[in-house]
């Protein structure tokens, strides 16, 4: 009872297992991992379920494994079969192979031999040939070594340079012998040292060498510089001279000019070699910028000791040498620095001329302001601009140096001033004031001709006597080298205004120093008439000079003559000088007036109540005629007609003024008839004298209105009213505007108080004391009344 239980409890089991035992089947045919059904089984607590599936499907496979093996199992014995017979027959094979292998051993084995042999040979012969291109290798850098060396006993660095660069970039990494390869190592450093230390040596004996050779570099540049401005100076005169002619309508004449070929290499050739091989060198060594700093510090470091002034030489001496090796020094940079490839840069060198123009400008400046000699001053200024214009030809900034040196204008000018006061003042000091005495054509030429002079286009005869004393061609030296002195100082400065600042500095001098110093010679009472004179003819002379001046100062200036045809291109200085030659002639005038009153002391040298008339004048009047004949022929030979017009009227005049002066005198208390006829007798003889040297001078011709008689006018009406028989007709306003205008009232009546037509003489007396009246008295008389009614 019980088994029939289990039994069908088993069946209802694997009943109701079927499908989950086909489902379990299926995944393990398919050979699925069953890991998560085993994982829920275990999770959900209930794994006997799957456990108890899993041996049912074990059983069914072993049933069906032994359901396939009863179907296949007498196939299997025959395969059994078969397989033994095949072990058989391996055996066999295997006896075979042995006893073939035995054989083959025999054989190989004296073939393994001989390839043993070969493999040796092989690896010797490996070997060599390794051994032969190690040898060849080491051979070919012992070759560039020994080709290394070479170049550097000959100094051909840079091709040793490169031979060790061949050397490190090829073989050095490649050298198989260790030990060579070690000394090459070592070698190489030392091989660049060594070629560093002799490219620096030759460096420092180029440093050297070029410190030496820069006086000539910038004395030779500065040289020809001065030749290109002489040149352009010479062109420009002969465009002036073209100028000139084509404005005097002159035939057209084919001019060409002649330039002459300039090298560009302004200078001495500088050989730039050692630097340039140098710098390639050590860019080559990869120290360039090491080497640029090198050059930099010992070039600034020549060029601090170049700038140094030494106090035991004087500069005007030694100002040449100092400039002309700073302007060499400053071209061989420009040079280094447009041709060396990058070894200066140009802010390098625009500090080291700043610094050079700092130190210049400081030297120079201090030489100037101690500096008295104008000469000296125009000689180192001249070379300062020079040096200037040459640098500026090689691309430095001059314009703080050029604007340093034309700030000395006022310094030079005071000097060069003071230098001419100094000669004028001698000149002035030194001269005798006698006409100049020209024995030759060539002293005409020097003193009269080459400073337009002349009074005449004809040339005189010799020995030629000139209107002027030495003073004045000296004087014109003195200004014609103050012009070239002060032109040479604008010009070499680039002055704009050239010409009007030329012109104004020449008016100072004439007006303040030349004018200045004639002015206190005209009034130094000491001068006798003579020397006032030839001062005033002198002066003329200068005032003359000056257009001369002017057109010396244009041709220097290059200036076109056209330009000063014109009243604005006049000097002030020929107004002052025209000025000052009028107060000569009033000097002058002043002096024969001193020595007229010398000679015609009237109220002591002459009787006024004399008992007759004398028969030929008084004796003084024969002085003053003599002294008056040798006064205007001096005169006419010096002075212009006008002057000698002047000095002619001026001396009348003076007489005139003297003669009815003596009337007026206080001690004159009377006179008499016979003292008027007396001094009527000596104007007549003034007024013949007057007239014809009126004639002799040709002064009829240029004052045809009046004459010398003139001027004694004053006297004549007045001797012609006290020997009138009308004398009472003065009072008449018509006749006396008409025969006495020069004559004043309350003159006349002094002088007719005092005129008493009596001699002084008790026989005198007596004898005309019962004289008839003469009509002359009795008009006089008349006169008189009338005189005292009007007063």
């Amino acid at each position: 009872m019980n088994a029939k239980t289990k039994k069908r409890t088993v069946v209802e089991n694997g009943d109701t297992g079927t499908g989950e035992d086909l489902v379990l089947a299926t995944l393990i045919g398919n050979g699925e991992d069953l890991s998560p059904l085993v994982r829920h089984a275990f999770e959900t607590g209930r794994p006997e379920p799957l456990l108890q599936q899993l041996r049912h499907v074990s059983k069914k496979k072993e049933a069906e494994i032994e359901e396939l093996c009863r179907l296949h199992y007498e196939e299997f014995i025959i395969a059994v079969d078969e397989l033994r017979g095949v072990l058989v027959d391996a055996e066999e094979l295997k006896s075979e192979l042995q006893t073939d292998n035995f054989k083959l051993q025999e054989v190989g084995t004296s073939l393994l031999s001989k390839l043993d042999e070969l493999l040796e040979s092989y690896s010797i012969k490996k070997n060599i040939s390794e051994a032969i291109k190690m040898s060849k290798m080491c051979f070919q850098l012992l070759k560039l070594c020994s080709k290394c060396n070479a170049h550097v006993s000959e100094g051909k660095f840079y091709p040793a340079l490169k031979t060790i660069e061949l050397i490190e970039k090829d073989y050095l990494k490649n050298i198989p012998v260790r030990k060579l390869r070690v000394v090459v190592e070592h070698k190489i450093p030392a091989i660049k040292s060594h070629i560093e230390k002799k490219v620096c040596s030759e460096v420092n004996e180029w440093l050297v060498h070029i410190r030496s050779l820069a006086k000539d570099i910038g004395q030779t540049a500065i040289a020809h510089t001065s030749s290109v401005r002489q040149k352009d100076e010479e062109t420009k005169a002969r465009q002036r001279e073209i100028e000139e002619n084509n404005r005097s309508q002159l035939p057209e004449v084919a001019y060409s000019l002649d330039v002459e070929e300039v090298d560009e290499d302004l200078s001495l050739k500088i050989d730039l070699t050692p630097i340039y091989r140098a710098y390639h060198i050590h860019k080559c060594l990869a120290i360039g910028e090491r080497f640029r700093e090198y050059y930099y510090n010992n070039r600034l470091a020549q060029l601090n000791s170049d700038l140094q002034i030494f106090s035991s030489q004087p500069f005007l001496e030694s100002h040449q040498t100092f400039l002309g090796q700073v302007a060499g020094y400053f071209i061989v940079e420009d040079r280094v620095l447009r041709t060396a490839g990058g070894l200066l840069e140009e802010s390098q060198v625009e500090t080291m001329w700043e610094t050079a123009v700092s130190k210049i400008t400081s030297v120079v400046g201090g030489q100037f302001s101690r500096m008295n000699n104008t000469a000296h001053f125009l000689l180192i200024k001249d070379y300062m601009t020079l040096f200037g214009t040459t640098l500026r030809h090689h691309g430095y900034e001059v314009t703080s140096l050029l604007e340093t040196i034309n700030g000395t204008k006022d310094k030079y000018s005071k000097l060069l001033m003071e230098e001419c006061r100094r000669q004028i003042s001698e000149i002035v000091a030194n001269d005798s004031f006698d006409q100049m005495l020209l024995k030759k054509e060539s002293d005409y030429q020097a003193n009269v001709l080459s400073f337009q002079l002349q009074t005449s286009d004809i040339m005189p005869a010799f020995p030629y006597v000139a209107p002027f004393s030495s003073m004045v061609p000296e004087a014109c030296r003195v200004v014609r080298s103050f012009i070239k002195d002060f032109v040479d100082y604008l010009s070499s400065g680039g002055d704009v205004n050239l010409f009007d600042g030329v012109k104004k500095c020449l008016d100072t001098l004439l007006i303040d120093v030349l004018n200045e110093v004639i002015v206190d010679k005209i009034n130094d009472t000491s001068i006798g008439v003579s020397k006032a004179m030839q001062i005033a003819a002198n002066v003329s002379f200068l005032e003359k000079a000056c257009d001369f001046f002017v057109k010396i100062a244009s041709n220097l200036c290059g200036v076109p003559t056209r330009s000063i045809d014109h009243p604005q291109a006049t000097l002030t200085a020929k107004v002052v000088l025209k000025t000052s030659r009028d107060a000569a002639y009033i000097a002058l005038l002043s002096l024969v007036n001193i020595q007229l009153d010398e000679f015609m002391s009237l109220p002591e040298n002459i009787n006024w109540i004399p008992d007759d008339v004398p028969e030929n004048g008084h004796e003084y009047m024969n002085e003053v005629i003599i002294y008056l004949d040798t006064l205007l022929s001096t005169a006419q030979q010096i002075l212009p007609m006008d002057a000698l017009y002047k000095v002619g009227s001026g001396a009348l005049e003076h007489i005139s003024n003297t003669i009815t002066g003596a009337f007026l005198s206080d001690s004159v208390k009377r006179f008499n008839a016979n003292a008027v006829e007396a001094i009527n007798n000596d104007l007549e003889i003034l007024e013949n004298f007057a007239d014809q040297r009126v004639e002799s001078t040709g002064l009829s011709e240029d004052y045809k209105d009046g004459n010398f008689r003139y001027y004694l006018i004053e006297a004549r009406q007045l001797i012609n009213l006290l020997r009138s028989n009308t004398a009472e007709n003065f009072m008449n306003p018509v006749i006396r505007q008409k025969n006495y205008h020069t004559l004043e009232i309350k003159k006349i009546a002094v002088i007719c108080d005092k005129f008493k037509d009596s001699a002084d003489s008790l026989f005198g007396s007596l004898s005309n004391r019962n004289a008839k009246t003469s009509a002359r008295k009795k008009s006089m008389d008349i006169l008189k009344r009338r005189l005292r009614d009007f007063s």
